[in-house]
């Protein structure tokens, strides 16, 4: 055990001491942004996820649009969709995490894609036969949960078998470019979808969509992976144990997980965001309500090109970009105009996806290849299994105090957070010293 914590301490300085030397400036080339697509199985995981997540994103929209019109005049209904959805990620995606490090991440992920299908039927036929009520979107949605609790902490840690840990920067980076693509394209199909066609053809297509995904896992060279090793002995809970205690006592990754808490809590409830500020503070159409997701898109896109050029990520890019999320979150409160709501939407997406996808290549660096699913399924659990907690929040504030005041507390909460974590990380000194967890 001494040897395992000694290698840790070791990996984290080596790290860092790469990370915080300052390379020669030379002109980086276009190419140099897109270099893990060089990799076929990660162009193959990439063009797969992005037609999937574009199907997804239109039914996240189509099935926010569905809420608004079951249950019209309550901010409450749509949180509870939202909660359902992310509470299985908050409960059980540290066993998530712990599952992805015993099996292989391919043979988990076509299991999961296969079953996120069958529910994306499932919920189209309900729709097309007009039996859809609010309490089966409940269950479908926890459904979901269920599936993105052991689904999410393997993505994350896949990056790194399909490319390699000295590609895995630009593998993020660009895995937020196919999240964030799929961000402008979902929405603004699915709102013309909707609108002309309805909400079932929305689903239908989305269920179509997971096959390309699950034949580009089939298509995929398992021989090519850089295989990260392992364990395939210790009870469930002492591997759960093991990744919390690895994040507790380095410094440099605890500091980034209190603020992706606070932020994941408080802020990103992106889901929940876009359609309150439409329905209940701008009371715009199906159409505008697209239009507005995709400018939150828009900006993510360019901030996650942005970063697949970057040669290194730091704490100070994490807080920056927290940071201006916070501030910008707190703007679009107090906006009533379509177009500047629009704007701040497009520059909401620039500063959160620079935070979130700093945060997850940073902790990515740093852990040890044997431990990555694991602390991942932590930096999932505080980022997105926190959703419900704040969905809950922000929910119910808002059905008694308003939209507008409940944003404006979440972004003092937010900006709080980050003062918070930099006051930790300084405190500390970016000592990769790990503690005793206590």
């Amino acid at each position: 055990m001494a040897t395992q914590t000694e290698n840790e301490t070791d990996h984290l300085h080596n790290t860092f001491a790469t990370s915080n030397r300052t390379p020669p400036r030379r002109r980086v080339p276009f190419s140099h942004g897109f270099r893990a697509l060089r990799v076929r199985n990660y162009r193959l995981y990439w063009s797969g996820q992005l037609i999937s997540m574009t199907g997804s994103w239109m039914q996240t929209t189509a099935q926010a649009w569905l809420v608004l019109q079951l249950a019209p005049e309550s901010p409450l209904a749509l949180s509870l969709v939202t909660v359902l959805q992310f509470l299985p990620v908050l409960l059980l995606s540290l066993f998530g995490g712990a599952i992805a490090d015993l099996f292989p991440k391919r043979r988990l992920l076509l299991v999961t894609q296969s079953i996120a299908m069958a529910r994306a039927f499932v919920f189209g036929l309900l729709v097309a036969s007009g039996l859809i009520q609010i309490w089966q979107v409940y269950l479908l949605a926890l459904l979901q949960g269920l599936i993105n609790a052991v689904d999410n902490p393997t993505r994350q840690a896949f990056a790194v078998e399909l490319v390699g840990r000295e590609t895995v920067v630009n593998a993020v980076a660009l895995n937020s470019v196919t999240f964030n693509l799929a961000r402008v394209l979902g929405p603004a199909l699915a709102g013309v979808m909707i609108a002309h066609l309805g909400v079932a053809p929305v689903l239908f297509i989305n269920a179509i969509s997971f096959l390309a995904v699950i034949i580009g896992l089939l298509l995929m060279n398992p021989a090519q992976f850089f295989a990260a090793p392992r364990e395939t002995e210790g009870r469930l809970l002492a591997r759960v144990w093991e990744g919390l205690s690895y994040a507790w006592r380095t410094p440099q990754v605890l500091a980034v997980l209190l603020i992706v808490a606070i932020i994941g809590t408080f802020g990103y409830n992106l889901t929940l965001l876009v359609p309150l500020i439409a329905g209940f503070v701008l009371h715009t159409d199906a159409a505008g309500f697209g239009t507005l997701s995709a400018c939150l898109g828009l900006g993510s896109v360019a901030a996650a090109l942005l970063t697949a050029y970057a040669q290194r990520v730091t704490m100070q890019r994490v807080a920056v970009g927290a940071g201006a999320f916070s501030l910008i979150l707190g703007g679009l409160a107090l906006s009533t105009s379509f177009p500047l709501s629009a704007l701040l939407l497009t520059a909401l997406g620039l500063a959160g996806i620079t935070f979130s996808t700093s945060a997850n290549t940073l902790i990515q660096v740093i852990v040890p290849d044997h431990l990555r699913g694991r602390v991942m399924s932590l930096y999932v659990l505080l980022f997105a299994g926190s959703t419900p907690i704040g969905s809950l929040f922000i929910g119910t504030l808002s059905n008694h105090i308003g939209v507008t005041p409940t944003l404006l507390i979440c972004a003092a909460i937010c900006l709080l957070g980050v003062l918070a974590g930099q006051l930790y990380y300084r405190a500390n000194g970016g000592a990769a010293t790990p503690q005793a967890l206590r």
